[in-house]
């Protein structure tokens, strides 16, 4: 096997296991650093510029500044290590350049998705896990962490079945995922057993096995996970969704199924706005119930970002340092927030100004904005020789634009998982751009 198929192979099965397992995906992401440094220093590949570099650079930069000025620099430079998964982005520029490439590498992310879906679904059904104090969190540590991938899963799903080629799966073509809902099924089994460790570590196995295997499978193999995947995923992540009873994930989730209705045709907002109407009158309890601001969460939510606004303001320019909310937040606290102590302020913009100051804050802006009008740009371009170029930027469109909404209400960027499907979606429309030119 070449470096190119190695690498290939290796993201795809990185991709798989974003929504299962860190440890695994992030054991990945190393081999395939490495892969990518053997190429470039085998000239068989070189490094794209992109407009993310010095935004990027500089974010990294600046965050081991404010490490070093933090109160505890050992401890924030410590956590500052979550830097490295940023090269997640240049793995992902270089690997998805080819059409054929970028297809499965995304059909792997549905891959990994249709799992983590299926065990929220179980675990909602016959694990007890249904109550507001006990939440589905499928194979990860945190519910939130769930429902974020979730959420950019299912507008990856229903962007491939809006945007993309029109592909009519045959029976045979379900074969795939019934064979991760097997796999599901027997994580659900044995937890019920007491084997739950054992059974998902080989269900995460499987999922990279998988993942690696249609990415480096014949293009029959992969025309038919393409076709069939996004057809099952799209309704089992919205049901996952839905008992998350995570409201930052459900309000991503509708703007990113806008975005990519618009992109689609704009009359579909309708549709949008009857669902919503349809929740309104038929009020039922598990969404209703969750569809307040008067509530303990939201008013500690409020003084958290309080307490943020404070830590900005005494500390602007390096802020408190990465990692370091949580030891700095009792000095800060509102004597009326319900709880002591947080390790972080429920806000992905809050967080950035206050553990890396006001110029971290702008450098992450300018990270966000680039990110999102690379996104648009493809986006928009329509048809091309490269069909699959539309549902793969229209999808990436409305999942960072969902991550970028629901992390106004939830730090989602700091949950290693949700950052790294964020890095690893933000690097496709950038990867579409030297494949068009050489084309052209």
């Amino acid at each position: 096997m070449n470096l190119e198929r190695a690498q290939l192979g290796l993201l795809a099965a990185l991709a798989a296991t974003i929504p299962v397992s860190i440890f695994a995906s992030q054991l990945l992401l190393w081999l395939s650093i490495a892969v990518l440094v053997a190429r470039l220093a085998a000239r068989r590949a070189r490094l794209v510029r992109t407009p993310l570099d010095t935004p990027l650079v500089a974010l990294v930069v600046w965050s081991l500044l404010a490490a070093s000025f933090a109160q505890d620099p050992v401890l924030s430079h410590e956590s500052s290590k979550k830097l490295v998964l940023y090269a997640l982005f240049y793995v992902g520029v270089l690997a998805l350049e080819r059409p054929d490439g970028r297809e499965r590498v995304l059909s792997s992310v549905l891959l990994g998705g249709l799992a983590l879906a299926g065990l929220m679904v179980a675990q909602h059904l016959f694990l007890g896990y249904d109550r507001l104090d006990r939440r589905p969190s499928g194979f990860l540590g945190h519910y939130m962490s769930a429902s974020g991938v979730t959420m950019a899963v299912l507008l990856l799903a229903v962007a491939r079945l809006a945007l993309g080629p029109r592909a009519r799966p045959r029976l045979v073509d379900l074969r795939l995922p019934a064979m991760v809902l097997a796999g599901v099924a027997a994580v659900a089994a044995a937890t019920l057993a007491g084997q739950g460790v054992v059974a998902t570590r080989l269900c995460v196995a499987g999922l990279a096995a998988l993942g690696a295997a249609v990415a480096l499978s014949d293009r029959k193999a992969a025309r038919a996970a393409e076709a069939a995947l996004p057809l099952v995923t799209a309704p089992l992540a919205a049901w996952a969704l839905v008992v998350s009873q995570t409201r930052s994930a459900w309000v991503g989730a509708a703007l990113g199924l806008a975005v990519i209705a618009v992109l689609r045709a704009p009359r579909l907002l309708w549709l949008l706005g009857a669902a919503a109407a349809a929740v309104v009158l038929l009020r039922p309890a598990g969404v209703t119930s969750r569809l307040t601001i008067l509530d303990e969460s939201s008013r500690d939510r409020y003084y958290m970002w309080q307490a943020g606004i404070d830590m900005v303001l005494d500390k602007p320019v390096f802020g408190q340092g990465p990692g370091m909310i949580l030891a700095a937040y009792p000095r800060y606290r509102w004597p009326e927030a319900p709880n002591p102590r947080q390790p972080h302020l429920h806000n992905n913009l809050l967080q950035v100004a206050a553990e890396r100051g006001l110029p971290g804050l702008a450098f992450f802006l300018w990270w966000v904005v680039a990110a999102f009008a690379g996104a648009l740009v493809e986006a928009r371009r329509g048809p091309s020789e490269d069909p699959g170029a539309v549902w793969a930027a229209g999808g990436v469109l409305g999942a960072l634009a969902a991550v970028f909404v629901a992390g106004l209400f939830e730090y989602n960027l700091g949950d290693s998982e949700v950052l790294m499907l964020f890095l690893l979606l933000t690097a496709v429309p950038f990867a579409l751009r030297p494949a068009r030119a050489a084309a052209a």
